[in-house]
């Protein structure tokens, strides 16, 4: 089986940190993928506040995540910080891709934990549809447009 290879650009223009909190550790003694999932959320959602938008109101759309792939590079432990670095890594009619760098801060040194991508699509909640980008919020995402994503 060949394995995935995301190739996300650094630096991205977005970052913020997030801790491993006892509840993400799975029997395994490491961070669950469930746990990682709930944590890129959180990101991203702290990403879109700094558009001064969210999930169910961007720029007069909802986003719904059409899907993820991640890659997982080591295993995060309980007390980790999370360092998430974000960027758009493409736009198309209805929908953008958010590139995500995920690395532990232990003692001061970064270790790389894992790499995603989510395609996120413009959603209309009241009619459930689809609906185009608007302009407003293509106009915010082109902001932290990286180039070089996955492959």
């Amino acid at each position: 089986m060949s394995r995935v290879k995301l190739h996300i650009p650094k630096p991205l223009p977005f970052t913020t940190r997030i801790p491993v909190r006892i509840q993400d550790i799975n029997y395994g003694g490491h961070l669950g993928h469930d746990a990682l999932i709930s944590i890129l959320q959180e990101a991203r959602v702290q990403f879109l506040q700094t558009l001064h938008c969210t999930e169910l109101d961007a720029c007069g759309t909802g986003l719904i995540m059409g899907y993820l792939s991640v890659v997982y590079l080591a295993e995060g432990h309980y007390g980790d910080q999370l360092e998430i670095g974000i960027g758009v890594s493409e736009m198309q009619g209805v929908s953008f891709e958010l590139c995500y760098a995920i690395s532990a801060i232990r003692s001061g040194s970064r270790c790389p934990l894992a790499e995603a991508i989510t395609g996120m699509v413009s959603f209309d909640y009241a009619r459930r549809k689809v609906q185009a980008l608007p302009e407003a919020l293509k106009i915010k995402l082109e902001l932290y447009r990286v180039t070089g994503s996955h492959g």
